[in-house]
């Protein structure tokens, strides 16, 4: 994991605290994603974990990377190409729209959301279209903001952990687990019965 950050001690000395970004890797390990799985990242952005599922996944396996902002997913061909990665499928969609993603029912293994359901008013579509596309048995990973931190989105708008869990269950998942990741961030993991 990343770490960054200083602070002042209360003698005013400079004083390390040691605060740190979650590392996609390793919440790729933890969720248990295998070889020859397909993946649906959405708002995945420059490909902050299209790119290490799509080493994951291996040839067998893909990603569907998808994201509003034509930037995003430039950036992220570059990246894959960069890596030499071909497994990864990206196209510019809007998730607040029904079947948003184009995909078949019941077509992918996992869904990954990292930062965008407190962004977005029609959260329900969203997790609705994830239910949509996920086989039986699949999961989603959903990764939001912690609240109480001084750093990124205004607190307004973030969602706190259990009213993740409650949205998520609401939209017919099975909680599975909420672990944190890193100093910024929580995860939860559902499945799709």
């Amino acid at each position: 994991m990343q770490d960054e950050m200083q602070s002042v001690k209360a003698d005013g000395n400079l004083g390390e605290i040691k605060m740190s970004f979650v590392d996609p890797a390793e919440i790729i390990e933890m969720a248990e994603i295998k070889s020859g799985e397909k993946v649906a990242d959405f708002g995945c952005g420059s490909g902050y974990f299209s790119i290490p599922a799509s080493l994951v996944v291996g040839e067998t396996g893909e990603v569907f990377s998808f994201d509003v902002l034509p930037l995003a997913l430039e950036a992220l061909d570059s990246q894959a190409k960069v890596q030499g990665v071909d497994n990864i499928i990206f196209k510019r969609v809007n998730l607040e729209k029904k079947d948003g993603t184009g995909l078949e029912n019941e077509s992918v293994d996992w869904v990954i959301m990292k930062d965008i359901l407190f962004q977005n008013k029609n959260k329900e579509v969203i997790l609705g279209e994830a239910k949509r596309i996920l086989k039986n048995g699949g999961n989603i990973l959903v990764m939001e903001w912690n609240n109480n931190l001084t750093i990124g989105p205004d607190e307004k708008s973030r969602i706190a952990p259990q009213n993740l869990t409650n949205m998520i269950c609401d939209s017919g998942f099975v909680f599975k687990k909420q672990v944190n990741a890193g100093d910024y961030h929580y995860v939860t993991i559902a499945t799709k019965l």
